[in-house]
Formats: C-alpha cells, structure tokens, sequence
C-alpha cells in the first residue's frame, strides 16, 4: 500500500497557535477598552503605590530649665510637643513624694493640683509618644524661700450653699493687684462647670476680679474653682497667700426680680414665668436707687439701719427682711412707714422699699445669687459696688479680662 501523506504537525501547531493569539489579542484589546486594571502585557509597565513617608519623629521639650532655682511654688510644667501626646508626668521632690496635676486644656503645660513646698527641689519626668516611639524627658527646680510679703485672696462661694442663676465667682484680694500682675493671676485662676457653660474672668477693680458665663448659669449647674495662687507673685513684692477652692451650686429654681422706677413696681419671675407684682417705693432725688443688675448678696432676717457719720437725715431704724443688693447699702426691705408711698413715690433712702407682706414672700423665696435689675433710676451703679457683672453688656464685660478672650467667647 502507498503512504498516506501527514500533515506538517508543526506547521499545523503554528498555524493554530497563531490564530488562537490573534484571536486573544483582539479579545484583549476589546476588554482593555472597558477595563480601568492595568496591563498584564509582557513589556507593558505596573504603576506602582508611592512610597509611604515615614512619621515625622515625636519632639518634646520642659521647662523650667534644668536646675533653675529660687521660682514660685506656683511653677508649672512646661510642655512643647510636636508630632505626639503625653503620656504621663511624674513630678518628685528628692525623698520621691509625688505630686498629682494635669494638663491645661491646650496642652501647653502641666499644672499641679496643690501648692508646692517651699525650698523644696524637685524633678519632672514626662513620657510622650507618636510614630510608633516614645521619648521620655526630665528636668528640676527648686522653689523659693517663703516670702515675707503676702497678698490676701477670698473666694466668695460655698459648697453648702444653694445659689440663683446670677451668682458670679467672685475673688477679692486684701491689696492691689497691678495691671502689670493681672494676666499671671489671671492665669491661675480655673472654674469648672457642669453642664459646661464657658465663661471669662474680668477685673473691675484692682482688687477683685469676676467670673461669669454670657448668660445667666442654667438651673442645677454646678461650678468648681481653684484660685491656685499660694506662694504666686501678685506685684508690688506681694505673693498668694493661700490656694483656695471652692464649689457653687445653682439651684434648679430660676428667680428674677426686675424694679421699674416708671411704675415703681417689681415684677417677680419664676422659671421665667410671671408669679407676682408689687409696688415698691426706691430712693428719693437726694438718695436715689443705683441702676443695674444687681444680686443678692446677703439676707438679715432682723438687722438696724443707721445713717453715716455726717448724714444731715439722721436715722436709727429697726429693719425686717433686708436683702443686701451693694456695698454701699441698697437693700430690698420691709418699710412698713412708706406702705402710702409704695407704687406712688420714692421715699427712700436709696433701698426699694417693700410691705412688710412681700418683704416676708420675697425673703422666703429667694437665695443669694438672685439677679436683681432695677431700671430708670437718676444713676447707675458703681463698679464694683457689690457682685455686678451682669450690669455690663457682655462685650463691655470681656473688656476687663487681662488674658485675651477666645474668639468663640467674644
């Protein structure tokens, strides 16, 4: 038998192959027009991810600086931190006593929680971390001999007290507190409130400075301070003598009392509601009732009244129900004499005087703290005549602060 011919096998592979690619490639060129995947073709180069920079490495720096002598047991410690946070702050004297604190809000520097001692050496450790690394640095001080010129500081709230929506935190000081002073008192002066309501410090005088919210404080608040000023320098030589605390709470009841001089009456508000009003008289032309929000500031059940030394109208009379509204002796009081006047004329002496009736409603319903506003009188009252921050309009207030206000107190 002849030989059958056999195809070239390998002309025939190739032939096949060939046309099995072209017809990948065109398949692979049609799906690479609706395909965002990067090219598998050989020859064909990946785009490939940037590199990942490396963290910038965590920075820290103290102070004071290292064996710096002779500071206040006010001293803080200094933090600058850059690409971290802190971790702990261990403060020590030499014997390893430790020292609570915290940090300020902005982190700048630690505060501890009671006066250091005098005289006294002590070394700060502080731990920070970022990037994955921990830093650790340390520094020491000693504190100053106790200084022999001293400033008294008062603090005017009490935790077994439950106050009224106007009661401002109110610090006075025993000598004067220079301008030059003010923005490092200032500083260490901290107020905490629950629920928060932010608030700024304001000098009105150079011996007392106050502290309020831009509106009255929200029913049930309760405020904390600190005025952390023992061993402080105060100007003039003078240094804190004491660290004081204190805790303010407001009662879950708003009061407010608002005399009009036009209609010589006062309107009694509760929770902002309307629940009396009365006639009162105010002070006459030649002793006229200041102007202002004023609060209450103290309650006498019983108490005499007496003119000043010199007064040409002397007068010694038995008073019931006074509530003290200044220093300089504006009360709303009983004045049975004066009942004829009362809605009429002014009469006083610069008091609103009231029945003995609503004196007595009056003086069961409100506390310390309870704003007082008095209108249309022949003059207003006084800075620092009493606890007044809310006579001044809230840009006016901010306006006594030695430390800049934030922009979103302003």
């Amino acid at each position: 038998m002849g030989q059958t011919a056999r195809p070239n096998v390998r002309h025939y592979l190739v032939v096949k192959l060939a046309r099995f690619g072209v017809a990948v490639v065109v398949f692979g060129a049609l799906l690479s027009g609706c395909s965002d995947k990067p090219s598998m073709q050989p020859g064909v180069a990946t785009p490939s991810s940037p590199p990942v920079p490396a963290p910038a490495p965590v920075t820290l720096a103290l102070t004071p600086a290292a064996e710096t002598k002779d500071l206040p047991i006010s001293t803080e410690i200094g933090v600058t931190l850059a690409n971290g946070s802190i971790d702990s702050v261990v403060l020590a004297d030499a014997n390893g006593n430790q020292t609570g604190g915290d940090l300020r809000d902005d982190k700048t520097s630690w505060v501890p929680d009671k006066p250091l001692k005098f005289g006294t050496k002590y070394t700060a450790t502080v731990t920070a971390s970022g990037g994955g690394k921990t830093v650790t640095e340390t520094t020491s001080f000693t504190t100053m001999s106790k200084p022999g010129k001293r400033n008294g500081v008062g603090l005017y709230l009490f935790g077994d007290r439950e106050y009224g929506i106007a009661q401002p935190v109110v610090i006075e000081f025993t000598n004067p507190v220079p301008e030059s002073a003010r923005a490092g008192v200032q500083s260490r002066l901290f107020v905490t409130t629950t629920p928060p309501q932010p608030g700024v410090w304001s000098w009105n005088s150079s011996k007392q400075v106050t502290y309020r919210s831009k509106e009255y404080w929200k029913p049930g608040t309760k405020i904390e301070v600190r005025a952390g000023l023992e061993g402080h320098p105060m100007g003039d030589g003078r240094y804190g003598d004491s660290d004081k605390k204190g805790v303010g709470n407001i009662s879950q009841t708003a009061i407010e009392l608002i005399v009009e001089n036009s209609t010589k009456t006062m309107t009694v508000k509760k929770n902002g509601e309307v629940i009396k009003t009365l006639p009162v008289s105010l002070g006459k032309a030649s002793t006229p009732s200041a102007s202002g929000t004023l609060v209450i500031m103290n309650k006498e059940r019983k108490t005499v009244f007496r003119s000043d030394p010199g007064d040409p109208d002397v007068y010694v009379v038995d008073i019931e129900y006074a509530q003290r509204l200044t220093w300089s002796g504006q009360y709303i009081h009983a004045a049975p004499w004066s009942v004829k006047d009362q809605g009429v004329r002014n009469v006083s002496h610069g008091c609103v005087n009231v029945s003995m009736d609503n004196a007595k409603f009056l003086f069961d319903l409100t506390r310390l703290g309870d704003p007082v506003t008095v209108s249309g009188t022949e003059e207003k009252v006084e800075s620092g005549d009493g606890f007044m921050p809310w006579s001044l309009s809230w840009s006016d207030y901010i306006k006594g602060s030695a430390l800049p206000v934030p922009s979103e107190l302003q």
